[in-house]
C-alpha cells in the first residue's frame, strides 16, 4: 500500500471544492483517528443492547459447524482482530466517482461492486467466513466488515477524506462499533451489538450489504439527533427567561434563525435524507434479504429513534413559534404605544392651536 500513495497526489486537489484549508483538515483527520474505537469513549447510540433480536435464515442452522468468534486480545494488541464491525458517518455526502477512481487505483486486485447508494470494495478471499469488505454509502457513511483498526484508519486517512463533501466537524463526526460471528448450532440473531449469522449467511456479501444499510442509517440518523440536542441545549434556556422575566433575551433575527436551523434539519431527516426509506436495492433483492434488513433495524431501533427525534422537532418548533409571536406581540405593543404618544402630542399643538387662536396664548 505504501507505494500506491502517491497516486492521492494528482487527485487531491478535487477535494478543495469546500475550501477547507490543509492545516485544518489535517487536524480533522487527527480528531477522527483520536475519536476511533479504542482510542476514547465514542458516541454511544441510545438503544437497549441485551434484547435479542432474531434473523431469517429459511434453511435453518447448519450443522458440524462450531461456534467461533475472533478472540478478544488486550487492548495494547490486536485491537483490530476480525470480527470487528465499524461504523463511520464523516460527511453529508462522499464523490462517489472520485471514490470509484481512488478505490480502483488503490486496489486494483480487489472485487469492487456498485449498488443503489453504495460502493463495495471487497478484500477477503471470496466466500470467506473471515470477510474483509468495506461499504461506502454515498450520503457520507463508510462501514467496514473485518477489518483490523489500523486498516480502518489508513483508508479513512487516504481515501475517506479525499471524497468527502460538506464533511462533518470532528465533534459531529459519529463512530458505532459491532461484532460478528458465525455459528452452525445456534439460530442467527442480534445481541449485545454482536452480529450472530449461520456458515450460510457468512458466504453471502449480499447478507453483510443488508446488515450495513440499517447500520449506515442508524448512523446517519445519529448525527441528526446530536443535532437536535445541540438546538435543545441552545434554547432550552429561553422558556425560563420568559417565566422569570417576561421577556426574551435574544433578538426577533435569532429567533428566525432558529426556526430556520430547526426546520433545515427536521427536512434533512423527513425529506431529503435516506434514513427513513427502505433502500432503493431491496426493491429487487429476495425478501429473505429485506427481512434481514428489517430486523436489523428493529434492532437499531430506527423507528422509535424517528419519531422521538420528531417529537423533539415539534416540542422546538412549538416553543421558538412562541417567542417569536410574544416577539411579534411586543412590537405590536411597542407600536401602539407610540401611536398614542403621537396622538397625544398631536392633540397637544391643537389645543395649543386653537388658545392662541382665541388669544388665550400669544397675545399682546
Amino acid at each position: 500500500m505504501a507505494e500506491e500513495k502517491p497516486l492521492l497526489g494528482d487527485l487531491q486537489l478535487n477535494h478543495q471544492q469546500d475550501g477547507v484549508a490543509a492545516s485544518a483538515q489535517d487536524t480533522r483527520q487527527a480528531a477522527i483517528i483520536n475519536r476511533a474505537p479504542g482510542k476514547v469513549p465514542m458516541h454511544v447510540t441510545a438503544r437497549q443492547r441485551d434484547k435479542l433480536v432474531p434473523l431469517p435464515d429459511e434453511k435453518g442452522p447448519v450443522s458440524g459447524v462450531q461456534d467461533h468468534l475472533p478472540k478478544e486480545a488486550s487492548t495494547s494488541v490486536h485491537q483490530g482482530a476480525p470480527g470487528r464491525i465499524t461504523a463511520y458517518c464523516i460527511a453529508e455526502a462522499l464523490n462517489r466517482k472520485l471514490l470509484e477512481v481512488l478505490l480502483a487505483q488503490m486496489y486494483p486486485e480487489a472485487n469492487l461492486l456498485s449498488y443503489p447508494d453504495v460502493l463495495q470494495l471487497s478484500l477477503g478471499e471470496p466466500g470467506s467466513l473471515l470477510p474483509k469488505e468495506v461499504f461506502f454509502f454515498d450520503y457520507g457513511v463508510v462501514i467496514s466488515f473485518g477489518l483490523e483498526e489500523k486498516q480502518e484508519q489508513w483508508i479513512m486517512q487516504n481515501i475517506g477524506v479525499h471524497v468527502e463533501c460538506k464533511p462533518y466537524l470532528s465533534k459531529e463526526v459519529e463512530i458505532d462499533e459491532f461484532k460478528f460471528l458465525y455459528t452452525g448450532t445456534k439460530p442467527p440473531c442480534i445481541q449485545n451489538d454482536v452480529f450472530t449469522m449461520s456458515e450460510r449467511q457468512a458466504k453471502s456479501h449480499e447478507v453483510r450489504l443488508a446488515i450495513s444499510y440499517a447500520l449506515a442509517q442508524s448512523i446517519k440518523l445519529s448525527v441528526y439527533e446530536g443535532r437536535v440536542l445541540d438546538l435543545v441545549e441552545e434554547t432550552r434556556r429561553l422558556p425560563e427567561a420568559l417565566a422569570k422575566q417576561g421577556r426574551v433575551p435574544i433578538s426577533t433575527k435569532r429567533v428566525a434563525q432558529l426556526i430556520g436551523k430547526v426546520f433545515l434539519q427536521n427536512a434533512n431527516v423527513n425529506l431529503l435524507s435516506s434514513v427513513l426509506g427502505t433502500p432503493a436495492y431491496f426493491w429487487s433483492a429476495p425478501d429473505q434479504l429485506q427481512a434481514l434488513y428489517e430486523r436489523a433495524c428493529e434492532y437499531l431501533e430506527l423507528q422509535s429513534r424517528v419519531e422521538v427525534l420528531n417529537a423533539r422537532f415539534q416540542v422546538l418548533q412549538e416553543m421558538l413559534d412562541m417567542l417569536r409571536d410574544h416577539q411579534n406581540n411586543s412590537h405590536a405593543s411597542r407600536l401602539e404605544l407610540i401611536i398614542v404618544w403621537l396622538l397625544v402630542v398631536d392633540c397637544c399643538l391643537m389645543l395649543c392651536q386653537l388658545l392662541s387662536l382665541f388669544g388665550v396664548i400669544g397675545g399682546d
